[in-house]
């Protein structure tokens, strides 16, 4: 039975309403362009390869945040230009926390799927979820829910920040577009003023924080020579990598996810010098793009702990960009986040995780402000989980 108005997509929910246009959206769609006809969900699938994993057959987490990013890029650069105007391309701001809730492994099938959950005037919110398929059982399993922030920049004007359209919601009675939305209760989706508001208090809510860590880590990891086990200066690591075309957009700037699969590979480096053990990524905080980082720089991505409990590790990883070629422009903070990290048996089972020992006034401080960090999200975690009256 349809529901008696337009359904709208609640937040967190791609937006797979619009895959089904009726004929007067299709219409007003053709008024607009070709480019607004673009379906404001989408779907990506890719095989899981030997190069994408650990030792352990375990993939890699900056390959997930890769492919999510990939489709986050592509949703926001195609509604960014769905109506006539100046072409743009749509750049990574920011990735919101992201648990990794299931382990991927070799022979998978990763399907990615993307949908655009709200706009503002000058970025677009997307919506990432990530499902596992194994090909020879059919079985498959969420692994990953992400949510993206991208700002359109002008083709023409890398410094040029474009408007977004608005997202067109569309009526969605038919009985496809029920089995699209996989018999979720009508009950769990908003009005749309609600879900304007809800999107505008998250928009909010980032840019806020955005601000706030921009500046914030602005220190530099510095190598100490002859460190003791669990300490600091014992794990920590550092990648250096040349800026090449193949990293790069159509503006010649890095792809966000190319970034995080370096920041990943950096604080898994730092996660297994610590416990000597497999490894996996298990979450990953606020991702905070500061500034673009233009093809022919040296970026050095900078991992070290900041926070072990029982059985697990903050790994905090810095992202500097040092364009060589441009004495104009100094070495600049250009990333930042936390990677959150378990150490588990040859079956797979957590293991409990060598306790760091912070040694500085500095790295005792940020060690109890990870463990915050980590009190907060189980506090939260255990909220979610408890029964509702």
């Amino acid at each position: 039975m349809a529901p008696p108005g337009p359904i709208h997509s609640a937040p967190g929910l791609p937006d797979t309403c619009a895959l089904l246009q009726p004929p007067a959206a299709a219409a007003a769609a053709s008024m607009s362009g070709p480019a607004a006809e673009t379906p404001s969900a989408i779907q990506i699938c890719r095989i899981m390869r030997p190069d994408d994993a650990n030792v352990a057959g375990n993939v890699h987490g900056g390959t997930i945040l890769k492919m999510i990013e990939e489709a986050g890029a592509i949703i926001s650069t195609r509604h960014c230009n769905s109506q006539n105007g100046e072409r743009c391309v749509a750049a990574l701001a920011r990735v919101e926390r992201t648990d990794f809730l299931s382990p991927m492994c070799i022979g998978e099938v990763a399907h990615v799927s993307a949908g655009i959950t709200y706009t503002s005037k000058h970025s677009v919110e997307v919506q990432v979820n990530v499902m596992s398929e194994n090909i020879l059982t059919g079985t498959k399993k969420l692994t990953n829910k992400a949510t993206l922030w991208y700002v359109p920049l002008s083709l023409k004007n890398v410094d040029k920040v474009l408007e977004v359209p608005p997202v067109v919601r569309l009526h969605c009675g038919q009985r496809g577009a029920q089995q699209l939305l996989h018999g979720l209760s009508w009950k769990r989706w908003y009005s749309r003023q609600e879900q304007e508001e809800e999107g505008r208090k998250r928009y909010e809510a980032q840019k806020l924080e955005r601000m706030e860590t921009k500046w914030r880590n602005g220190d530099i990891v510095q190598p100490v020579l002859n460190p003791e086990p669990n300490t600091v200066s014992y794990s920590q690591s550092s990648l250096i990598h040349l800026v090449g075309p193949s990293d790069c957009t159509l503006h010649g700037f890095v792809h966000g996810g190319v970034t995080m699969k370096l920041m990943d590979e950096v604080a898994g480096i730092v996660a297994a010098r610590h416990c000597k053990t497999n490894i996996v990524t298990a979450s990953v905080d606020a991702i905070n793009f500061h500034d673009k980082i233009r093809k022919g720089c040296v970026i050095t991505i900078s991992g070290r702990m900041t926070f072990t409990s029982n059985k697990s590790m903050e790994i905090e990883v810095l992202v500097d960009a040092d364009p060589v070629v441009d004495n104009s422009q100094k070495r600049y903070r250009a990333a930042s986040a936390f990677f959150t990290y378990v150490s588990l048996s040859q079956e797979g089972k957590p293991l409990p995780v060598p306790q760091l020992v912070p040694e500085t006034e500095d790295e005792k401080k940020r060690f109890e402000e990870g463990k915050g960090r980590y009190l907060q999200m189980k506090a939260k975690r255990q909220g979610q989980v408890e029964p509702q009256p």
